[in-house]
């Protein structure tokens, strides 16, 4: 019994809503105006509208600046980017072969062989001896480059 009375209760507030929205839907569109006729809406969309900027002159837009192979492998160890890599800077980003850096040939790297490497070169590289490296010390270390083979002459 009481299910029957609050299913004929929800039906009678559903069906309020229902006529409350139809009654709402329809005043908005007998207020709504009328669809515009083609030759009022103007010209087509498809055409662009054309303007005369006569003299104005916008900002111009900015510029990149293309960085060199030579900046390119500075800003690799240099990661706060103030244009020196100091001897922390060389030693987080250091990334030789493998092989280079085991000098026992065990397949295994240890600290120290690692660092003694890194070290020794950084202090190779910092020809003034300010443990840091300036952009002109740094270029002098580029490896130099592999010499090109002939390709095939099938």
């Amino acid at each position: 019994m009481r299910q029957t009375i609050l299913g004929v209760f929800l039906g009678l507030i559903f069906a309020g809503v229902g006529l409350f929205w139809w009654q709402g839907t329809a005043k908005v569109e007998a207020n709504a105006p009328p669809p515009p006729i083609a030759e009022e809406l103007g010209p087509s969309p498809e055409i662009l509208p054309i303007t005369d900027p006569g003299k104005m002159e916008g900002p111009s837009p900015p510029e990149a600046s293309e960085l060199t192979r030579e900046e390119k492998r500075f800003f690799r160890y240099d990661r706060n980017r103030d244009r020196k890599i100091t001897r922390n800077e060389m030693l987080s980003s250091r990334s030789d072969g493998f092989r280079k850096l085991d000098t026992d040939g065990n397949n295994l790297l240890t600290f120290e062989e690692w660092a003694v490497t890194t070290v020794t070169r950084f202090d190779e590289m910092d020809t003034d001896g300010d443990a840091e490296l300036s952009q002109g010390e740094f270029a002098a270390s580029a490896p130099k480059p592999k010499p090109k083979r002939p390709g095939c002459r099938c």
